[in-house]
């Protein structure tokens, strides 16, 4: 058996920076077991498995550890390869069929690939201790989405400067943890960082998904549905982002570095 496979670097236009996610297509619906193998295998934050499925593509992602509900830069990655690779016409919509977000939809523009996913604001919460030991500092703001703790903190340099410990922020119930700022730099409007240590992930370079929580929160507090958002991971990447009331529409680049065969 050989499996087609490559590696495209998200939400960023250069090699080696944004957030590289593994995509591979089995052909046919894969063995789960199988999946979350070669995503340990490839031992990046996300693999996307994308299998035809009539005029759609069933599609799911799986960390080196568990199957994830939502991923925005492996998305992004799937909708690249299915274009670059001639597997779907370049001026057709990349329809995904999901098992846990419903249907998403990615188009190419002239700013980039759009993706069309579900908002998921956060709602406010107390900081847990476990959260608060873990980040060093108590959050200005801190609440729950419906997968994540998002804590706003005071100003860009403490989010970038951020060391955290891990092992606390493990403890924590749900996905991950979003950290956030207004940015200091006028071509951003906020700054971000995630962790996941509870999935195998201490950090993120870019988390797609983690800007369907930033989006809404920053838009009420800015005034404006239009951002623009930098994760500021060692790698880095930008995500443009827009509310349009349930949905959150993500923008960002993508480019391939390196495909092959599993055998």
């Amino acid at each position: 058996m050989s499996v087609p496979i490559c590696v495209v670097d998200a939400f960023t236009a250069e090699p080696f920076r944004g957030n590289p996610a593994a995509v591979c297509f089995p052909g046919a619906a894969a063995e789960s077991g199988w999946m979350q193998a070669v995503a340990a295998e490839m031992n990046l934050s996300e693999t996307a498995f994308v299998v035809p499925e009539g005029e759609t593509w069933k599609l799911r992602w799986f960390t080196p550890a568990v199957e994830v509900d939502l991923c925005g830069h492996a998305t992004l990655a799937a909708a690249h390869a299915l274009w670059e690779s001639g597997r779907l016409p370049v001026d057709q919509p990349a329809r995904f069929r999901t098992l846990r977000s419903g249907e998403l939809v990615c188009r190419k523009t002239a700013d980039g690939i759009l993706m069309d996913f579900p908002s998921r604001p956060a709602t406010a919460a107390e900081a847990p201790a476990a959260l608060i030991a873990g980040l060093g500092i108590k959050p200005v703001w801190s609440g729950r989405s419906v997968d994540d703790w998002c804590c706003e903190l005071p100003d860009d340099a403490t989010v970038r400067a951020l060391n955290p410990a891990f092992r606390h922020l493990a403890q924590l119930p749900g996905r991950g943890i979003i950290v956030t700022a207004r940015s200091a730099d006028p071509a951003y409007d906020f700054v971000s960082r995630f962790f996941a240590p509870a999935c195998g992930i201490d950090e993120d370079p870019v988390t797609g998904s983690a800007h369907c929580t930033l989006a809404p929160f920053w838009s009420e507090r800015l005034g404006r549905e239009a951002l623009r958002g930098w994760q500021a991971s060692q790698r880095g990447g930008a995500v443009g982002t827009r509310c349009r009331g349930d949905r959150i529409e993500l923008t960002g680049a993508a480019i391939t570095v390196w495909e092959g065969t599993l055998r």
